[in-house]
Order: structure tokens, then sequence, then C-alpha cells
């Protein structure tokens, strides 16, 4: 996805937001896969003392998470995880809630879906997924040249579009 398709639809999901929960999902040992947690972590090191910003490396367990989701009750949910496309590595494509059970989904253990229907039956939130095409997501492995490109851009676009 072009740079200011991903500004413009995100701009967009975000208005009206009142609290802001963002949840980095992905095995940071397998490759590609750790884009979520890495992308995670440094979302939180940026917003960590703003109150109207939770983000949370939920590694390959995001479902652990769900108590601090409903009790924190945010307007929006943003996950960011590794997602097959079968597009280019590097890809970025923002997926409606209901799109997601179409996209084979990283590598955790619950089905982000399940994960999802859970959360609109505990939380009244608009939830977005920011999927990033792979290239390689074998263990040991790091994070590809492709990825790490798409990582800066979302980081960068999400941090413009939050701090304000």
């Amino acid at each position: 996805m072009l740079k200011l398709q991903l500004k413009e639809y995100l701009k967009n999901f975000l208005k009206n937001r009142e609290k802001i929960f963002i949840l980095g999902i992905g095995n940071d040992m397998k490759g590609d896969d750790a884009v979520g947690p890495v992308l995670a972590d440094k979302l939180f090191s940026n917003f960590q003392h703003q109150e109207d910003i939770v983000v949370v490396n939920g590694g390959n367990v995001p479902e652990n998470y769900t108590g601090t989701i409903r009790r924190e009750n945010p307007s929006h949910i943003i996950f960011i995880d590794a997602v097959e496309m079968e597009k280019e590595p590097g890809y970025v494509k923002l997926v409606k809630k209901e799109e997601i059970p179409n996209y084979s989904i990283s590598t955790h253990a619950m089905p982000i879906s399940f994960l999802i229907k859970y959360l609109e039956s505990a939380v009244d939130s608009k939830m977005i997924l920011i999927g990033i095409q792979p290239k390689s997501m074998e263990l040991g492995q790091g994070i590809s040249k492709e990825v790490e490109k798409s990582v800066e851009t979302i980081f960068y676009e999400l941090k413009l579009l939050l701090e304000n």
C-alpha cells in the first residue's frame, strides 16, 4: 500500500478517537513474524507516557491481553501482524475486522478472528489490522530488509498521526 493511502486510511480510521490500544502480534524469533512485536516496542517507547494511547507487545499469545483491553476500554484497537497475502515482501494492507478471516495470519495459537469476535462482545471499539507481507518466517532469522522498510514507514506514519 502506498504511504499516502496508508496515511489517509489511518487518519479516517482514527477519527473521533478517545483511547487507542495497539497490539503487536507475532513471534520475535521467527524472522518477519516479529514485525508486530518490533513495531509495538518502537511505538511503546514513544507513547508510554500518553494516557490515551496504550501499546502492548502481545507476542504470540495476544489472547493473554484481553483483560487489559477490557480494562482500558479503548475506542480504537490496532492490531499489527505478519499476514500472508501472496504479495511482495513488505507489502502493507489495512485489513478491516470483517476481512480478517480471509487472510492467513502469523503463527500464534488462537486465530486473530476468534480474538476479535471475543473483543467485539467485551468492548465497543473500532478495530483494524495492519498486515505486513513477510518474506521469511524461519526460526532464528532477523527481519528482512523489505519488511524493515515497511516497519519504518508504519512507525513514522503512526507517530505523526498519534502525536496530533
